[in-house]
Parts: structure tokens; sequence; C-alpha cells
């Protein structure tokens, strides 16, 4: 729906394309005197303008201390913000008209620079442009008006730089007026030239983005050691206080005109130096310590491209010719990153932050790398402690038994740990074994001896449910065999071939399975999987569960990512059992073996803080 809808706004540039492609026919080349050729260039590089200053704004990593507004995104700011570049379209189709009237110029006949059109337009953006969109803005805020035109405007929380383009059709129109008034002069007194049109509209975009990013950029310095720049210059904290004030700060770029009518926020400059000095910065209570899977799902971070990081992830065609990039910010992390904040939201006060390690899954398995993954795990604990964090939660293969032994060894090389480090795994288990029906009477399972696949095992077999535990390793299976208790080991059972598990219904699969091995599985399978990635679904006459996973709580606030795969609101198992951790209190560490008495505390008390199953 989304892809039509995007197909049907830009289809609306038919003409614009079609009339370039006749003159590049017509010329035998690039008609770098066609004004409908620049026009679709406007449009491609302000598109690039605002999403460069949105992926700006929401790199955590550089600009989380500096946020005005500390709140997050959510889904529905996003939705209603969809649109955003309707603003950019109206203002190419009306310029297409403006080509268009024998009054405008031809290309061919405007200078490349004039400083005379420069200075007009500066001129008329100070006399005309600021004080004329500050008194119409200043409409827009009194009786119907607001409720009419501007208050959709209004109704996202924290400003982002999408935002300065989403309003309605008559917003969208003061802005095109005060945008164009200073090129109409400077085309009207034959001072106009092509430099002056890139070089006005860019300014424009970027000052309306900067003012939008919801990012303090301006030193409070730079105000001290001139006063008078403050009224020259506005800033993000100042475009904030008028959206949540809604009564002052209504000039376009110039403070001067809000002071000229008495309209500056008492707080404006205060606030300012507060939020460039990072006083809105918070630790937070809860941290979920991931990594990136692949180069192509790297795209899917929340300050590339919103579309998709507000969406489940899947591949998507349009991010297939940016695979270079993201291949060349491989090497660049792998040779010289850190740890970094990726995304957050708030959950009864208490702010949850993701962070991540700047290693990719197939790393994870090359053994001369280990040993540094290791250390960025574990200086990544250390800074979780040195913050206060209360708990810590590792993703995936940050707990790897092999790499780690499930977040034992960082515990055992520093006892005095007061963040609790935690692999949630224990609710991973239990997502898994409550989604088996009660009358399941004999299971399949593979990855038999793995972390989670011993917890299952001894699990059903106390609830006198088969289990076939597929293994060619005696020794670890007659381990797990007589950690249950004698009078139910005999509901476990070793198998070493697929075939032994033609007549079972129930799989669990905790190691990949091949097309070949899913032909040994009976018609009307359900395929359980705690493996990562999970297996193709290759049969049509079966059914394939999902990752382990739960919905957040429904008073989760600031939430505007999916987490991989997951639906929104959905999370990894993993990462809701760290929440669970810190929801509860606990204060110790959950590492190493899952403890299967725990397994129904934990999916209890996940259930009584309002997690539930996807």
């Amino acid at each position: 729906l989304c892809l039509c809808r995007w197909i049907l706004q830009y289809v609306l540039y038919g003409p614009l394309v079609a009339k370039v492609a006749q003159e590049w026919r017509e010329q035998g080349g690039a008609p770098t005197d066609s004004w409908c050729l620049h026009l679709l260039l406007l449009l491609a590089l302000r598109s690039l303008i605002h999403q460069l200053w949105f992926s700006y704004a929401n790199m955590l990593f550089f600009t989380r201390r500096r946020r005005v507004v500390p709140d997050g995104v959510d889904f529905h700011q996003i939705d209603a913000e969809w649109d955003w570049d309707n603003m950019v379209i109206m203002q190419t189709l009306l310029g297409a008209m403006a080509i268009s009237s024998p009054l405008f110029p031809a290309m061919s006949e405007l200078r490349a620079w004039d400083p005379r059109g420069w200075a007009v337009a500066l001129l008329l953006h100070v006399a005309v442009s600021e004080p004329g969109f500050r008194w119409a803005h200043r409409a827009l805020h009194r009786g119907p008006l607001f409720s009419r035109y501007h208050s959709k405007h209004h109704s996202s929380p924290v400003t982002q730089p999408l935002t300065s383009a989403y309003g309605t059709p008559l917003e969208s129109l003061v802005l095109t007026l005060a945008m164009a008034a200073p090129l109409a002069g400077a085309f009207l007194v034959g001072a106009g030239s092509v430099s002056l049109v890139y070089g006005h509209i860019f300014a424009f975009d970027y000052l309306r983005c900067m003012g939008y990013s919801n990012v303090e950029v301006i030193s409070h310095r730079a105000f001290q050691a001139f006063p008078l720049l403050r009224y020259l210059i506005y800033t993000p904290t100042y475009l904030s206080l008028h959206h949540q004030e809604k009564d002052s700060n209504f000039c376009l770029f110039m403070p001067l005109f809000d002071l000229l009518g008495g309209t500056v926020h008492p707080r404006s400059w205060e606030l300012q130096k507060e939020v460039d000095q990072g006083k809105n910065d918070r630790v937070p209570d809860f941290v979920f310590l991931a990594h990136v899977v692949d180069v192509v799902s790297s795209m899917h971070v929340p300050f590339a491209f919103r579309a998709c990081s507000s969406q489940p992830w899947t591949t998507r065609l349009v991010l297939l010719p940016l695979w270079p990039i993201a291949f060349c910010l491989m090497v660049l992390q792998v040779l010289c990153s850190k740890t970094f904040t990726v995304s957050f939201y708030c959950l009864r006060g208490a702010l949850h932050q993701t962070w991540t390690i700047p290693r990719y899954s197939f790393q994870y398995f090359i053994p001369p790398m280990k040993d540094g993954i290791n250390r960025q795990i574990e200086l990544a604990i250390l800074r979780a402690d040195r913050m206060g964090v209360k708990v810590l939660s590792l993703a995936a293969l940050n707990k790897n038994e092999a790499l780690n032994g499930g977040g034992t060894l960082f515990v055992d090389r520093h006892p005095d740990l007061r963040v609790r480090v935690v692999h949630g795994n224990t609710l991973t288990a239990a997502v898994i074994l409550n989604e088996i029906p009660g009358s399941v009477k004999e299971v399949f399972l593979t990855g038999a001896t793995s972390k989670l696949g011993r917890a299952i095992a001894l699990y059903l077999c106390r609830k006198r449910i088969r289990v076939l535990m597929l293994t060619l390793s005696s020794e670890r299976f007659l381990k797990i065999q007589r950690e249950a208790p004698a009078e139910f080991q005999q509901y476990l059972v070793q198998v070493t071939k697929y075939h032994a598990a033609k007549t079972v219904k129930t799989w669990l699969v905790g190691k990949w399975l091949s097309p070949r091995e899913q032909r040994w599985a009976p018609a009307g399978t359900h395929f359980h999987q705690f493996v990562v990635p999970p297996v193709i679904e290759f049969r049509r006459d079966c059914t394939y569960g999902k990752l382990a996973a739960m919905r957040l709580p429904k008073d989760v606030q600031g939430l505007g990512s999916c987490e991989y795969t997951m639906e929104r609101g959905v999370v990894h198992a993993c990462h809701a059992g760290g929440v669970v951790h810190c929801l509860e209190g606990w204060e110790h560490h959950e590492v190493g073996a899952i403890d299967v008495d725990r397994i129904d505390v934990v999916w209890k008390a996940a259930l009584r803080h309002g997690l539930s199953p996807p």
C-alpha cells in the first residue's frame, strides 16, 4: 500500500520527465539549459537534504546529549508524517507552472552567478518573507484557523527534520510564498541566476530542517560572545518551545521579528544553554546489547530510512544499490568503531536503550575475531556499570556459549558488577514451551544439547512429554538425562536420524533444517523455532512458527522502530527477558545454563507486567 501511494505521488512528475527525455533526444545529450531537468534535480537534492538532516538528528551516538525534547518518536507520529514530501512535490509542480509562463526567462538567458540577485534576495527575505511568514503563522494559531489548518502540524510531539514539511496545503502554500518571494524579486529586477535558485532553496530547506532537528547545533557560547546573533538565527530549542507552548516564537528563521512583536518565549536562551550543556541527557535503566546481522540489514537502523526501520525488516530492492556504501561502513566499523546507541523507548518512567556491537553475524564465527568481539562486549558492560545501568541483556550471538559461556565469562571476570548481566534465554524457553499445545505428548527436538535445547527437554520431560532429542553425542545426551528427576528420565530419548521423527507432528527446531531434512516431517507438522536465521518455509503442508518474541506493554512510549523482522511493538524474547528482569528489580545475574525451575517464574512475571505473546 505504501509503495502504491509513493508511485502515485511521483507519477505527477511524468510530464516533466517526458519533457526532459524529449529535449535529451532532440539535443543528443543532457539538456543542461532545461528548467525541467533542474526542477527534477532540485527535487532529488532537496529530498537528500531532508534525509541527511534526519539521519544526523537520529544518530544518537552523536546527538543524544543535545536532544531538546528527550522523548522518542512513536509509530503514530511516523505514520502521520509518512507523506512528508507532499510539500516538496507541490512546490516542484508550482515551479513547473512558473517556468511555463512567458514572463519567466529561459535558462540560456541566465547567468551562473550574479551578486546583485543575492543582495536583492537577502533584502526581500528580511523585509518580506520574515515578517510576512510571522504574521501568517500567528494568524494560523488563532481560532478556527488553528483547528482546521495548523493543528495537524502541531500533532507531532517531537519535531523531526521531516516534520518541517508536514502539514496542510495551506501551510505549504504559506511556506512556498515565503520561499518564492526573494527569488521572484531578484528575477523581476533582472538579477536572477542559476546559483541563486539553488542556493536560496537549499539554504531555506537547510534552516528549516535544522530548526526541526530536535538537536541543539548552535553553541550557547556563540550567543554569549555575540548577543545580537540570537536575534538573527533561531535554534532547534527556540522552535521546539513554539511547538510545545504554541503561543510564542512564531518567526521563520529570525527571532528579531518575535522580539519586535513581543512573542519571544522568556526561556528561549536559558533552555538553549541547558540543552547545549547536555542537561537533558539521562542514564538508561535497561540496555539491550545487540549486534548487526548482515550488510543489507544494517540499513534497517532508525537513523537510515524511517520508512524501513518502522516496518519489520525485509530485503527491499530499493536498498540494494546502497550495498557498497553499507559494505564500506562495515569495514570502517571493524577498524575503528565502538559500541553505539541506536534506539530507545520509555516504559513506566524508565529509559530503555538498544546498543549495538559494531560486528556482523558472520564475524562471530571467524576464530581470530572472537577475542575482539568479547572485548567489545566487556567494554560495553563496564561502560553500563560506570553509568549506573541496572540491567544489560545480551542479544543473539553476544551470549553464544562457545564465545563467552552465555555471559559467564564477564560475570566471573568482574565479580563486583553493579549492572545485572542477563542472557534472557529463560523467557525465550518459556515462550517456546507455552506455544506447545497441551494435548501434545511427543516432540522432536533439534539443537537438543544447546543451552535452550537442554532447558526445553528437561522442562517437557517433567510434564511427561516424550522428547526425541536429536544428537550424535551420547555423552552430552546422558549428561542432560541425568539432570532430570529419576522418574522422568525415561521421557528423554536419544535419536541420531531425522527419520526417527517421521510420525511426530511437533518439531522444536534449534538447529537449521535443510529442505531435505524437513521432508521427514509428516504432513500437518508445526515447526517451533529457536534457530537464527529461521528455516526456509519449504513445506506447504506444514506450518512454521516465528522466532520467540514478546509484545511490549501497551504503555510503552516513544517506540518507533521494529526490532529486525519483528512486528511493531514486538521484541525478541531475550530482549523481553531483560525488560522483566529490570521491572522486577531482580538482583541476580542470569548467565550460563538456564535454571529450569525459573522458567515458569519468569513467564508469570512477564504476563504480570503486561508483556504478552505476539
